[in-house]
């Protein structure tokens, strides 16, 4: 994360999911001294166990926590205007929603922004038909409309979980 941000010279990202706030920490470590990530999740509990790295590291005033559900903040930032001001932003959190945050952050990123997205191998369930769960399916469905999206240059790198990697043109 923290390569692609600097390779991005990026100063403005969002993380959707932030769990105990690992990547945020790298994506805050490799900002510039201006630069803020907006992290996105429900959950304190979980959250607050990355609270003190941030502040250990020096970054924790770069970070704006909003606990609240993903697509209700990313709707209210698209209404106050940001659309196309972000240069960066990762997706880890429900899969069910996963569609929603990409259509979302792919308008809040701007043309050349790159958007990351985990788990899209699912530990390899994607491809086993017979897997009918919820958040698996949920992920076919997200590949595949992925793959057919016109609005970006697509990777998928087969590293942990699968990573997707979608370049905003």
């Amino acid at each position: 994360m923290a390569l692609l941000v600097r390779v991005l010279g990026a100063r403005r990202c969002l993380e959707i999911g932030t769990y105990t706030g690992y990547s945020a920490l790298a994506v805050a470590l490799a900002l510039p001294k201006d630069g803020r990530l907006l992290c996105c999740d429900i959950n304190r509990e979980w959250t607050d166990i990355g609270r003190p790295f941030w502040e250990r590291a020096g970054v924790a005033d770069k970070i704006d926590l909003r606990l609240a559900p993903a697509l209700q903040t990313l709707d209210e930032l698209i209404a106050d205007g940001e659309a196309g001001a972000y240069h960066f932003a990762f997706i880890d959190a429900d899969k069910e929603n996963y569609l929603g945050y990409y259509e979302r952050c792919l308008t809040l990123v701007r043309a050349g922004g790159l958007i990351a997205i985990d788990n899209t191998l699912w530990s390899g369930r994607v491809a086993d038909e017979r897997n009918q769960e919820p958040s698996t399916r949920a992920l076919r469905v997200f590949n595949e409309a992925l793959l057919q999206d016109a609005r970006v240059d697509l990777s998928m790198l087969p590293v942990g979980d699968g990573l997707s990697l979608a370049l905003k043109r």
